[in-house]
């Protein structure tokens, strides 16, 4: 045993082997590479991006070395060196949703085709998890940000860090009231008034209404046209029939349309601030022999995949996720290009439609 041990101790690594068992155990950089080939940082880190001040033979070669070695650009010292970073940061209340996965679609779609990747966080309508994710892209040095908020969020300052960078903030969907960024937005209030009008059209006298919850622009507007297009009508405004709820979510539906039929007077119509609660209402009144649409009408809100499943299919509300996604993205690289103050207010509001379905077609 001792003579083995002295062999090993007498073993000589040579000089290349010895560096390159110790590059494997940190991070390659350009460096690294440079002094393995003898040229300058500068000539690798062209060749690594195939400029063509450089020659192709040598281009492969500190190519082939930097795969050799597992070489990996680092994103984060580019974007400390120009200032400037080509990932754009999104936080969204939930990506199991449809409307949000789709808008997600659209930004990832645009991004890409520019060059730009994404980082993609969710708060789970929780305001701390979305203060929590807004730091963490900014600590990520995001180019620009994306942002629907949480159900929870009234205050904005943690938003401030961004403007004070001049780093552009698209709040699109749900967004604060007052806070100079660019938004992309739908009509909601009319998207509300236009939904009831439909119920009222159908002949419902008595339209209850799954409301969110009202400090969330979108949910309060949409509140806002139902009240609107009920008084227009000369039809009353009945609080009894107005279901606050949290997060709209399945649950809350079943347990608002359980109080509403068991009224004196129950309602002949329901208009839902989303498809989600909507479903539960037709499942919850089906169980109990409540005809739908003759004795109780429904439509709902984003036309989500679920709304064209449910039996009787659902009337909804058009919400085009996927082209305010590609939106929010051009307004972030419109803004990369022009250098413009992140402090800047434009608003972009894209149509919906009512989509008649059986839930709601009386006529």
């Amino acid at each position: 045993m001792r003579n083995i041990n002295q062999m090993f101790r007498n073993i000589v690594v040579p000089k290349y082997l010895s560096d390159y068992i110790m590059m494997k155990k940190k991070e390659v950089t350009i460096y690294d590479l440079a002094k393995e080939l003898n040229y300058s940082p500068s000539t690798i880190s062209r060749a690594l991006n195939n400029h063509t001040s450089i020659g192709k033979k040598t281009i492969k070669k500190i190519q082939k070395t930097a795969e050799e070695f597992n070489y990996r650009p680092n994103a984060l010292a580019a974007s400390l060196r120009n200032n400037t970073s080509r990932t754009i940061g999104i936080t969204i209340p939930k990506i199991n949703h449809p409307f949000q996965a789709s808008l997600i679609t659209g930004i990832e779609k645009t991004a890409r085709k520019a060059g730009y990747n994404v980082i993609i966080t969710q708060s789970d309508d929780k305001y701390k998890n979305e203060v929590d994710n807004v730091k963490a892209l900014y600590d990520a040095r995001v180019g620009g940000l994306i942002v629907s908020l949480g159900m929870e969020t009234r205050d904005t300052s943690h938003f401030d860090q961004y403007v004070k960078q001049n780093i552009p903030i698209v709040f699109v969907d749900r967004v604060p009231e007052n806070f100079n960024s660019y938004r992309v937005i739908i009509d909601n209030h009319a998207a509300g008034y236009r939904a009831t009008k439909h119920l009222i059209e159908q002949g419902c006298k008595r339209i209850a209404h799954f409301a969110g919850a009202q400090h969330v622009n979108v949910y309060n507007l949409r509140k806002k046209g139902y009240v609107d297009a009920l008084i227009d009508s000369g039809l009353q405004v009945d609080e009894e029939l107005i279901m606050d709820m949290k997060t709209l979510s399945f649950e809350e539906g079943r347990k608002a349309t359980e109080k509403l039929l068991k009224l004196d007077n129950p309602p002949d119509g329901i208009f839902s601030a989303i498809d989600t609660a909507a479903v539960s209402a037709i499942l919850y009144a089906k169980e109990k022999g409540v005809k739908i649409p003759e004795e109780l009408a429904i439509i709902g809100f984003n036309d989500d995949p679920i709304s064209r499943i449910v039996e009787p299919t659902l009337s909804t509300v058009s919400h085009p996720a996927q082209k305010m996604g590609e939106i929010s993205t051009k307004r972030i690289l419109e803004h990369s290009t022009r250098k413009l103050d992140a402090a800047v207010s434009e608003i972009t509001m894209l149509d919906t439609e009512i989509i008649i379905r059986n839930s709601s077609k009386r006529k």
